[in-house]
């Protein structure tokens, strides 16, 4: 049997009607679809921010960035536990595929920095009024965190509709995300495919971790 090869387009409507690609290992370049029977999402209203993260976000700790370095955080997320840990599912037609996407806008990073060194992130792929996460990583504490609180904020400002979390793990929950049956992601995903969204990851959107918090309202501590 001829098995044809996965495009960006392919992955693009796989996301609209709720599956997404996965592998193996970081060495299988081989994918699979996956639909989960219980989906995590993070509630757009829903992050929880403690205390101390908002301290760190308000006082710019890291200098949090868009799109700069899609390769670099693909790379951080592959080896997220550090540069000995054993790769992740991120393999070569992974970052492959993922990377056309970037080329193309409908992927996108949120990069925490420290003196222009990246420290964390996440990626994800935007589509319409839902954002897709993908993975994230730190190698500096609370790294990610900020990352997500800045994408959080933007996804808000913007006006999307679901911000997808895949599966939830308990570090996800801690940070406010739910898990809910297939048939309610799909309602949510149906709507979220009809919004019409500001461009998130401008980069004028945002400035500073004051503006982020005020853009969140209020938030669980």
């Amino acid at each position: 049997m001829t098995h044809l090869p996965i495009t960006p387009e392919v992955v693009l409507k796989a996301y609209s009607v709720g599956l997404f690609p996965m592998a193996d290992s970081g060495e299988d370049e081989a994918l699979y679809w996956v639909d989960p029977d219980k989906r995590g999402v993070f509630p757009l209203d829903g992050l929880i921010v403690s205390r101390s993260l908002a301290k760190t976000v308000r006082s710019d700790r890291f200098e949090i960035v868009v799109d700069r370095d899609f390769d670099a955080v693909i790379e951080g997320c592959a080896r997220r536990g550090g540069a000995d840990a054993e790769r992740t599912w991120i393999n070569g037609e992974i970052r492959r595929l993922y990377g056309a996407l970037f080329e193309r806008g409908f992927v996108h990073t949120v990069e925490a920095r420290i003196d222009g060194a990246l420290v964390g992130g996440l990626y994800g792929v935007s589509l319409r009024g839902a954002f897709f996460g993908e993975s994230m990583f730190h190698t500096a504490r609370d790294a990610s965190k900020a990352a997500l609180v800045h994408l959080v904020a933007r996804l808000r400002l913007a006006g999307y509709a679901l911000l997808d979390a895949q599966f939830v793990t308990e570090h996800l929950a801690s940070l406010g995300a739910v898990e809910i049956p297939r048939a309610d992601y799909r309602e949510r995903l149906t709507r979220a495919m009809s919004v019409r969204p500001r461009d998130a990851f401008a980069p004028g959107l945002v400035v500073g971790g004051a503006q982020v918090l005020s853009a969140l309202g209020p938030v669980n501590p």
